[in-house]
C-alpha cells in the first residue's frame, strides 16, 4: 500500500506551503503567516479577541482584520480546520507542519530532525506588532533549542544502534549550530572512535580544546576528554558471566553508593554492565545500564553524553516497544535530563513514554510524577505541578519510599513558595527536612534548607532565613554541587538585598555565577536575582543580566522568567517590553508574579 502524499506547512525558514504536483496557493501577507504560526503553537487554542489584539493592535477593526486573515488561511489550506473561539488549528492527513513536528516529536518516533532548519517565520518582520514580535522571538529560541536537542538525541540513538557514521553526521550538524555544545563534541568523538578513525577523534579533541581556550577562556570539557579515553573496566576473565554474578555486582554497587563510596560503587556497576554484555541477556544488560546511569546522574552528578549514551543503549537492548520497569526508568531519566537541560518539549515526550511503560509499577510512577511536577513548575504550570507532586507523594508513601516522598514534598514546597503561599510552603519543606534527617540524606539537604530559608525571607523573618541559607551554601559548597551553590548564592544575595547591603548582594551574585549548574532553572533564577540587584544598585551590568535571562528563559520555555525578563527590560526603558508584560502575564496563574508586577506598575 503506497503512502499518502503529504502537504507541508513549512514555518521554519522562509514560510511556504508545499504539496505534491502543481504549486499550491500561498497565504497573502505576512500577518496571515503570523496568524498561522501563532495558532499552530497554541495547543490549547487561543481567544479570538486576544489573538486580534496581539496581531492587529493598530487596526480600526482588529477582529475584522483577524477574520480576513483566517479566510485567507482557509483558502490556501484545504482540509485544515481553523475555527472556534478559542481558535484552534487542526491538521488532518495529509497535512503536516514542521513546527508542530518539532514540539511533538519527543512523544513519537520516526522523525528525522535533518529536515528542520531555519528560524520560525524567517525573513518576516513584525515591528508594528511589538507584543507579537516579542512572542516570536521567544518561540524562535524555543524551537531552535528543540531542533538542536532532536539532532543530539538522534545522534545518541544512532550510536546506540551501531550506526556511528550517522551519529557523526548528526552530531556535526549540531556543532555547526553551536560549536560549544560539549555533549555533541563528546558524541562526535565517540562516533569517530567507533568508526576506527582514532586520528580524527584525537584531532577533534585538540581542536575543541583550542576553541574553548581561545574563545571562552575555558579548559576542554571533561566529557569530551573522557569520550576519547574512557574504556570499559577489565573483568576477571575467569569470572563467570551469569545473571547471578551480574546481580551480585549490581547489589554491591548499590550498597557502596548507599554507604557514600561513590567511586567504588560506580566501578562495581560498570563491571556489572561488562558482565551483562557477555551473558547475551538483553534485559539484564538494559537493567545494568539503567542502574549505572541512575548512579552517575544522582550520585556522581553527571548529566552529559556518557549518561545519555548509556540510557539509549539500554532502550536499544530492551526493545523499542518495551513496557517494563527498566524501560520506564530509562525514559524517565531521559526526561529528567531534558528538564535540567531546559528542553521542555523533549522532556514532556520522554515522560509521557515513561508513564506508558510504568503501568503497574507504583514506585516508578511516583518518580515519573515528581519529574513531571518539576517540569510543570519550571514552565509556570503551577496547578499541574501541584497535582503531579501531590500524587507522587501519595504513591511514594504507599510504597514506603521515604526519600521519594521527601523529594516530591520539597518540590511541592518550592511551588508554593513561587506562588507566594508561604504557610503551605513552610509546612511542606518542614516535613521534607524531617524525612531527610531520618534518611540521613545530606546530599539533598542544601536544596530544602535553601528553599526553606527563602520562605522565611519572603515572610520577613531575616534571622531564621540567614541560618538556613548559610547552611545551604556551606553544605552545597562542601559537596561541590553547582546547582545548589547557585541556589544558595542567589538566596544570600536576596537576603543582603533585604538588608539594603547592595555591595554584599553583588558579591554573592558573582559567587553564584562562578559554578555552571546542569539544571538551567537555577541559572535562570540566579540571573533574575542578579538583574534585580543590578537595577537596585544602578549597575551598568543590569542590561547584560537581563538579556542573558531573556535568552535562557525563552530557549527553555521558562514562561515566568520570560515575563520577569521583560519586566526588567521595561524598568530599563524598553517600551516594547512594557507592552508585552501584561499580555504575557495573563497566561500565568501566579498571585506572587501579579503582585511583583503590580508593585512595578506594569499590569
Amino acid at each position: 500500500m503506497s503512502r499518502m502524499a503529504e502537504n507541508w506547512i513549512r514555518l521554519l525558514g522562509p514560510p511556504v506551503i508545499e504539496s505534491p504536483g502543481a504549486a499550491p496557493p500561498q497565504p497573502r501577507g505576512r500577518k496571515a503567516w503570523a496568524v498561522l504560526a501563532y495558532l499552530a503553537l497554541q495547543s490549547d487554542g487561543t481567544g479570538r479577541s486576544r489573538t486580534a489584539s496581539l496581531l492587529f493592535p493598530d487596526a480600526v477593526d482588529p477582529l475584522g482584520a483577524l477574520r480576513w486573515n483566517l479566510s485567507e488561511l482557509r483558502r490556501t489550506l484545504d482540509g485544515v480546520t481553523v475555527a472556534g473561539d478559542p481558535l484552534r488549528l487542526v491538521l488532518q492527513a495529509p497535512w503536516r507542519c514542521d513546527a508542530l513536528e518539532v514540539v511533538d516529536s519527543a512523544g513519537s518516533t520516526g522523525v528525522d530532525p535533518r529536515g528542520f532548519s531555519g528560524q520560525l517565520l524567517e525573513g518576516l518582520n513584525f515591528a508594528d506588532s511589538p507584543v507579537f514580535d516579542s512572542w516570536l522571538a521567544d518561540q524562535r529560541y524555543r524551537l531552535d533549542n528543540a531542533v538542536q536537542s532532536l539532532l543530539y538525541e538522534a545522534a545518541l540513538a544512532a550510536l546506540a544502534a551501531g550506526a556511528p557514521g550517522e551519529a557523526a553526521e548528526l552530531a556535526s550538524l549540531v556543532l555547526q549550530r553551536d560549536p560549544f555544545h560539549a555533549d555533541c563534541n563528546a558524541v562526535l568523538v565517540k562516533a569517530l572512535v567507533a568508526l576506527g578513525e582514532h586520528r580524527r577523534a584525537r584531532e577533534h579533541v585538540t581542536k575543541c580544546g583550542n576553541v574553548y581556550r581561545q574563545e571562552l577562556g575555558l579548559p576542554l570539557p571533561a566529557e569530551v576528554r573522557r569520550a576519547l579515553s574512557d574504556a570499559a573496566p577489565e573483568a576477571d576473565p575467569g569470572m563467570p558471566a551469569t545473571a547471578a554474578t551480574v546481580r551480585s555486582y549490581l547489589d554491591a554497587g548499590g550498597s557502596s553508593l548507599w554507604a557514600g563510596a561513590v567511586d567504588r560503587g560506580l566501578d562495581q556497576l560498570r563491571l556489572a554492565v561488562v558482565l551483562a554484555q557477555r551473558t547475551g541477556d538483553d534485559h539484564l544488560l538494559a537493567e545494568s545500564l539503567v542502574t549505572l546511569s541512575g548512579a552517575l546522574i544522582h550520585q556522581a552528578g553527571r548529566r552529559g553524553a556518557e549518561v545519555a549514551d548509556f540510557l539509549h543503549r539500554a532502550l536499544q537492548a530492551e526493545g523499542p516497544d518495551g513496557a517494563s520497569r527498566t524501560a520506564a526508568a530509562a525514559y524517565r531519566e531521559l526526561g529528567y535530563l531534558s528538564v535540567q537541560r531546559g528542553v521542555p518539549d523533549r522532556a514532556a515526550g520522554w515522560l509521557d513514554r515513561a508513564t506508558l511503560a510504568a503501568e503497574g509499577f507504583p514506585d516508578e510512577q511516583a518518580r515519573i510524577l515528581a519529574i513531571q511536577g518539576m517540569l510543570a513548575s519550571d514552565t509556570a504550570r503551577y496547578d499541574d505541578a501541584v497535582t503531579a507532586l501531590t500524587e507522587s507523594g501519595r504513591l511514594a508513601k504507599a510504597v514506603r519510599n521515604r526519600r521519594q516522598q521527601a523529594f516530591s514534598e520539597a518540590l511541592l514546597g518550592r511551588v508554593h513558595l513561587l506562588r507566594g503561599e508561604l504557610e503551605l510552603a513552610a509546612a511542606c519543606l518542614d516535613r521534607a527536612l524531617v524525612w531527610i534527617a531520618e534518611e540521613h540524606w545530606t546530599a539533598f539537604e542544601p536544596f530544602v534548607a535553601g528553599v526553606r530559608g527563602e520562605t522565611y525571607l519572603a515572610a520577613g523573618r531575616l534571622e531564621e532565613a540567614a541560618a538556613l541559607i548559610d547552611r545551604s551554601w556551606v553544605m552545597a559548597e562542601l559537596a561541590g554541587d553547582h546547582c545548589y551553590m547557585a541556589l544558595a548564592a542567589g538566596a544570600e544575595a536576596r537576603l543582603f538585598l533585604a538588608h539594603g547591603d547592595l555591595a554584599a548582594a553583588e558579591h554573592w551574585i558573582d559567587r553564584g555565577l562562578e559554578p555552571t549548574p546542569w539544571y538551567l532553572w537555577y541559572s535562570a533564577k540566579l540571573l533574575d536575582t542578579a538583574a534585580e540587584v543590578a537595577i537596585a544598585s544602578q549597575s551598568p551590568r543590569a542590561s547584560g543580566f537581563v538579556e542573558r535571562l531573556a535568552e535562557l528563559a525563552s530557549r527553555s520555555g521558562m514562561r515566568e522568567f520570560v515575563v520577569r525578563a521583560q519586566s526588567h527590560r521595561a524598568v530599563l526603558g524598553d517600551e516594547g517590553a512594557a507592552q508585552a508584560v501584561p499580555w504575557l502575564a495573563k497566561e500565568i496563574d501566579n498571585p506572587a508574579l501579579a503582585a511583583f508586577l503590580a508593585e512595578r506598575r506594569q499590569l
